[in-house]
């Protein structure tokens, strides 16, 4: 049996109570779905800055009518520390995940990006600790890595931040670690790679490349590549976020506490790559062909490689992926 298989299963024994904040977005509503499924009673806060009504009313759907009866919705922000602190009551675990998740934005708005991602952050680890909440689970970014030259990226290098979202989710990782050492909050956070699935938006300046392709690609429109393909990155199916983010709420392992981990495949992908496996999908679901992709300038800043170095979730946390990069693209093309 797996440590995540052995995971649902204590927490359906003994349900709990949980916050998912920004619960309407991406991977969000695919937590919510998991621990709804799982008998967990869930509140969510949410201000929709990019999340959906739509992916809670596609969990509702999922999940029926008796698991909907343990979900409750706070519209708030959290940079309220008021809101915070109500929406923390009775709850046990928080799965941390409202953010400004996009480097170009916080680019162009980095006091904004500080307020959400940094000041947020702290109202709820305050309020958490006020509350006596068992496990504090929040997401990192890979973007921590910043300069660092490693094309494989192993949790104790790192380098200098490259953008005020980087910074905000390093420091994130700075008070996580002060607020259990000062206040003994627990605490796991986990540096998300390239994270892909069902219900992520393909529209707007900043979306990712998989949602936005797919898009394209189905409604015939034309498909870039910025430079020549070769850039590599580590994409990882939303559903083995969720595992990874569970295991971290629930370890035992007391050597995982105040520590964050690499969340990925393992395994680096170029964009050429990328692009046959899903056109050939798309193709494959509607019949139609698509044309060949376009390339352009490379983009200032992009880094050339980047992975996940997946040792330390792995063998602390029993982390397994369930779903290879294949399988999640299928999903992910037929949903």
């Amino acid at each position: 049996m797996s440590e995540y298989h052995d995971a649902k299963a204590r927490l359906k024994q003994k349900p709990e109570t949980w916050l998912v904040t920004g619960g309407a977005g991406f991977i969000g509503s695919h937590v919510v779905e998991e621990l709804l499924a799982l008998g967990q009673s869930v509140r969510i806060i949410d201000n929709f800055f990019t999340g959906y009504s739509k992916n809670v009313d596609a969990v509702k759907r999922i999940v029926g009518d008796e698991a909907v009866k343990q979900l409750s919705f706070i519209e708030a922000d959290v940079r309220d520390a008021a809101a915070c602190n109500r929406a923390m009551e009775g709850v046990n675990r928080v799965v941390h995940l409202a953010a400004m998740a996009s480097v170009p934005l916080s680019m162009e708005k980095p006091a904004e990006c500080n307020e959400i991602n940094v000041t947020g952050t702290l109202h709820l680890m305050n309020a958490a600790r006020a509350a006596g909440v068992k496990r504090f689970v929040y997401a990192s970014s890979s973007a921590v890595y910043g300069d660092d030259t490693l094309p494989t990226k192993v949790e104790s290098s790192l380098g200098r931040p490259l953008s005020p979202y980087a910074a905000s989710k390093l420091v994130n990782e700075v008070y996580a670690s002060c607020c259990y050492m000062a206040y003994g909050l627990e605490s796991v956070g986990f540096r998300f790679f390239n994270v892909f699935g069902p219900r992520q938006d393909p529209k707007g300046a900043y979306a990712a490349v998989i949602p936005c392709w797919i898009s394209q690609m189905q409604n015939g429109e034309p498909v870039y590549i910025n430079g020549d393909g070769g850039n590599t990155r580590d994409f990882c199916f939303v559903k083995d976020v969720v595992q990874a983010l569970l295991l971290g709420a629930t370890t035992s392992n007391a050597g995982a506490i105040g520590k964050a981990y690499n969340v990925g495949l393992g395994k680096a992908t170029d964009l050429n790559e990328l692009f046959s496996t899903i056109r050939a999908l798309v193709e494959e679901t509607t019949g139609k062909n698509v044309p060949d992709v376009i390339y352009r300038d490379f983009r200032a800043g992009d880094i050339r490689h980047s992975c996940a170095d997946t040792t330390r979730i792995t063998s602390e946390l029993g982390f397994a992926p369930d779903y290879s990069l294949m399988e999640g693209l299928r999903r992910t093309v037929a949903a």
